[in-house]
C-alpha cells in the first residue's frame, strides 16, 4: 500500500466509510477513518463522505467539533474530496426537511428534484456525467460515463464556475465540482466501479 500522503476519512457516524476505505485500498493507498478533530486537523489529504440527512450531519460534524477543522483543510488548499452528502455539507442552506445552515465553504443552496418531473424520488442508480471543466480527477474518462447516485438533492451553486460535471434527471443538475483543492461528488465514487475508482486514485496520487 502507498503511504505517501495520509488520507484521512471522515468519521462522523453518517456514511459507510468501510466501503470508501476498501475502494482507496482497492487502488493501492490506505485510507485512515477517524472521528477525532485533531487528526482530521493535521490530514493531508481529506475524504468527507455521507448519506442521510443533512440537518443530521451538520449537527453532528458541530457536535463532534469536526467542522473547524474540515473548513481550514479547504481553506489551507489541502487536498479534499466530498462525497454525496459531504458535497452537499459545502454549501451555504439546504432546504431538506426545513432550512439549515450548512458549513459555507461554497455559495449555494441544496434542493429538492422537483415532484411534477414523474421521475421517481430519490434518484438511484446508474446514470452519465456530462464533464463541463477538466477536473484532475476527470481526465482520461470516455465520453460521458456512468457513475451511481442514490439522493433525493442536489446543490445549486451560486457560481456555475464550480460545476465540473452536470447529470440529466429531469433537467441537468450539478453532479460534481471542482475549484482548486476541492473535487466533490453527488454520486458515490466508491459504488461506480472502474469509473469511480480511477477518480479515487488520482486524487490520492495528487
Amino acid at each position: 500500500m502507498s503511504t505517501r500522503q495520509s488520507i484521512v476519512i471522515v468519521d462522523y457516524g453518517m456514511a459507510n466509510l468501510r466501503s470508501v476505505q476498501k475502494a482507496f485500498e482497492k487502488v493501492g493507498h490506505d485510507a485512515e477513518i477517524t472521528g477525532d478533530p485533531d487528526r482530521v486537523a493535521r490530514a493531508e489529504k481529506l475524504v468527507l463522505p455521507g448519506v442521510g440527512a443533512f440537518r443530521d450531519a451538520i449537527a453532528k460534524l458541530r457536535e463532534t467539533h469536526l467542522d473547524e477543522p474540515i473548513v481550514a483543510h479547504i481553506h489551507a488548499g489541502k487536498p479534499f474530496f466530498g462525497i454525496c452528502l459531504g458535497l452537499q455539507l459545502l454549501f451555504t442552506t439546504s432546504h431538506e426537511d426545513g432550512v439549515f445552515a450548512g458549513l459555507n465553504v461554497f455559495p449555494g443552496e441544496v434542493v429538492r428534484f422537483a415532484k411534477d418531473t414523474g421521475l421517481k424520488v430519490p434518484h438511484m442508480g446508474w446514470n452519465q456525467l456530462l464533464i463541463k471543466k477538466p477536473a484532475p480527477q476527470l481526465t482520461g474518462l470516455h465520453d460521458e460515463p456512468s457513475v451511481y447516485f442514490v439522493h433525493s438533492y442536489y446543490v445549486v451553486p451560486r457560481d456555475v464556475d464550480l460545476i465540473a460535471a452536470e447529470t440529466d434527471y429531469g433537467g441537468p443538475f450539478t453532479s460534481a465540482l471542482w475549484k482548486d483543492n476541492v473535487f466533490a461528488t453527488q454520486f458515490h465514487p466508491e459504488k461506480s466501479q472502474k469509473v469511480g475508482l480511477a477518480m479515487l486514485e488520482r486524487f490520492a496520487e495528487m
